[in-house]
C-alpha cells in the first residue's frame, strides 16, 4: 500500500504562511530589542502599592491597554503600516515624530527609542530585510526612529495582513506587562496565564476599533501612567528600566 503524498502548497499559501512565520518572529519574546527590561510603571505601582493583586494587575494592565496602546499606538501603527507600503516617507516621519511626542516621561521616551534603534540594527543586518530592494536605506533616513516605526517597516515589506500585525502587536505588549507583573507582584504562572486568557479576549475588539478609528480620535490620556512614569525615574530601587 502506497502512503498518498500530501498535497503540494500552492505560492499563495506558502507567502501566507511564511508572513505569518515573520509576524511571528516579530512578537516574540525573543526579539533583541530589549522589551523585557520595561514595565512603563508598573513597577512604581507595585512599589507604591496601588498594584497588590491579580485583579489589580488585570485593572491596570486591561486600562492601559484599552485607552492608550489600542487607541493610540494602534492606530498609528496602521497608518504607518500603510505609509511605508505606498512609499510615503514624509508621512512615516511625521507619524514618527507624533508618537515621540506622545511619550509623556524621558522613561518612556528612552524606551521606544532605545527598541526602536535594536530593531532598526537587527533589520538592517537581516538578509531577510536588508536584501530587499531600497527597503534599509528607507529604514535609516529616519531620524530617530521610535519602535513602532520600525515594527511597521517590517510588518510592510513582509505582507503581513494589518489586522493580523495589529493583534500580535497588542499582544506582545500585553505578554510584556503580563510577565513583568509576575515578576513584581509576585504572581505565579497560572496566574499569569489567566491574565494572559482574559485580556487577551479583549484583543480582538480593540483591534477592529483601532482600524476604523479617525486620527482626530486618537487618545493616549492615561495620567496614571504618565505618573507612575515619572515617580519611576527616581524610585530607590528599581529591576525596570521604566
Amino acid at each position: 500500500m502506497h502512503r498518498a503524498s500530501a498535497p503540494e502548497a500552492t505560492p499563495a499559501h506558502a507567502g501566507a504562511l511564511l508572513s505569518l512565520v515573520r509576524l511571528l518572529q516579530l512578537a516574540s519574546p525573543a526579539l533583541p530589542v530589549g522589551a523585557y527590561t520595561y514595565s512603563q510603571g508598573l513597577e512604581w505601582a507595585v512599589d507604591s502599592g496601588v498594584v497588590r493583586s491579580e485583579a489589580q494587575v488585570a485593572a491596570w494592565t486591561g486600562e492601559l491597554l484599552a485607552c492608550s496602546v489600542a487607541s493610540f499606538e494602534a492606530p498609528l501603527l496602521l497608518r504607518q503600516i500603510e505609509a511605508w507600503q505606498q512609499g510615503d516617507d514624509a508621512a512615516v516621519a511625521r507619524l514618527n515624530d507624533d508618537f515621540l511626542c506622545s511619550r509623556e516621561t524621558a522613561e518612556l521616551r528612552a524606551e521606544t527609542v532605545q527598541m526602536g534603534w535594536s530593531l532598526v540594527r537587527l533589520l538592517s543586518e537581516l538578509d531577510a530585510f536588508a536584501a530587499l530592494p531600497g527597503w534599509r536605506a528607507r529604514l535609516l533616513q529616519v531620524a530617530e526612529p521610535a519602535f513602532p516605526t520600525a515594527w511597521s517597516a517590517a510588518v510592510a515589506v513582509w505582507q503581513v495582513p494589518p489586522a493580523q500585525a495589529l493583534t500580535a502587536y497588542l499582544w506582545a505588549w500585553l505578554e510584556n506587562q503580563v510577565m513583568a507583573a509576575v515578576k513584581l507582584v509576585p504572581l505565579g504562572q497560572s496566574a499569569g496565564q489567566r491574565l494572559l486568557a482574559s485580556l487577551g479576549e479583549r484583543i480582538p475588539a480593540l483591534v477592529e476599533a483601532a482600524q476604523g478609528l479617525p486620527e482626530a480620535d486618537w487618545s493616549n490620556y492615561t495620567p496614571g501612567l504618565a505618573l507612575a512614569s515619572s515617580r519611576h525615574e527616581t524610585q530607590y530601587t528599581r529591576l525596570f528600566r521604566s
